[in-house]
């Protein structure tokens, strides 16, 4: 792989950390409002826990993108034409 490319490479990972820790960030506080109108609200069922599992799992799925996929390489891609067969691009 090129240098230019692997340089590429990392920038990409590191904006993709960075977009994570501002999403971690916001969600934060968003979680954080959204505990204080529950204790607002007079408590009761602990609702907030829907909106925070789902955040949660974006959250999860955002920091799987990063850490937990391998990067697309050349060795792979060479063995995905080998196999052919697959849909082809969307609109023919």
């Amino acid at each position: 792989m090129a240098e230019d490319e692997q340089r590429k490479q990392a920038i990409e990972r590191l904006q993709a950390k960075q977009n994570l820790g501002k999403t971690a960030a916001s969600f934060g506080a968003i979680w954080v409002l959204l505990v204080v109108i529950w204790l607002a609200a007079g408590q009761g069922f602990f609702w907030p826990v829907f909106p925070i599992a789902g955040m949660g799992i974006a959250l999860g799925m955002q920091a799987f993108g990063i850490w937990g996929q391998k990067p697309i390489n050349e060795e792979a891609i060479q063995r995905e034409m080998r196999r052919g067969g697959g849909p082809g691009p969307a609109g023919g």
